[in-house]
């Protein structure tokens, strides 16, 4: 995973189905285009943490809510 290579959203869909199928072979569409076997789901779910980093997917917008209570 390291190296040259570019993530892009198309690559984290194609990794996540491969995982909810349980397939560890996964073709990457690219640039570049690529096959990757995995060697198990462990490290396909370590690769998806990776690339959801990269295109800094894993994270959420922080909301706040106000609350308001009337006297003490």
């Amino acid at each position: 995973m390291a190296g040259e290579t570019t993530w892009n959203a198309e690559d984290l869909a194609t990794l996540e189905r491969a995982i909810a199928s349980g397939v560890l072979t996964v073709s990457y569409s690219g640039p570049p285009a690529r096959t990757v076997t995995y060697q198990s789901i462990d490290s396909m779910l370590k690769a998806r943490a990776f690339i959801r980093a990269e295109l800094g997917a894993g994270q959420r917008p922080a909301v706040r809510y106000a609350s308001l209570r009337k006297g003490f």
